[in-house]
């Protein structure tokens, strides 16, 4: 079981790990065979090594410009879902769906994410399929 604030910890302790130069605090986040997608149609990452290999190919560098906002939309035994909005200082924005299964120990071990960016195509009919 999970409650609202310790998903907002987790999801700050997150931010905190995207800051922060290496990989070695993605332990504290996620359990040793987690999975991570990065959509919903993705393969997963599975286990801390190849996650951290996903995170330093994903991100620019623990500098990168941005600022994160949360809000936690639902929690139900262990899963969340929160809606991540992130500014880039590029001017690039994103929002997110993160859908979050915790574990005993309040490390993730389902984490998949629904990304939406301005522009992005609202159905497979407006990509030409």
């Amino acid at each position: 079981m999970t409650d609202r604030k310790a998903v907002v910890t987790w999801i700050e302790l997150y931010e905190r790990a995207w800051r922060t130069a290496g990989t070695e605090m993605l332990a504290e986040l996620f359990t040793d065979d987690a999975s991570y997608r990065m959509s919903p149609y993705e393969q997963p990452a599975r286990g801390l090594e190849a996650i951290g290999q996903l995170w330093e190919r994903e991100r620019v560098g623990s500098d990168e410009g941005f600022e994160m906002h949360h809000d936690v939309i639902a929690v139900d035994g262990d899963t969340a879902v929160a809606r991540i909005e992130v500014d880039y200082a590029t001017g690039a924005e994103y929002r997110d769906l993160w859908i979050i299964r915790f574990d005993l120990d309040g490390r993730c071990r389902e984490f998949e994410e629904w990304p939406f960016w301005p522009g992005q195509p609202l159905s497979a009919e407006k990509r030409g399929r």
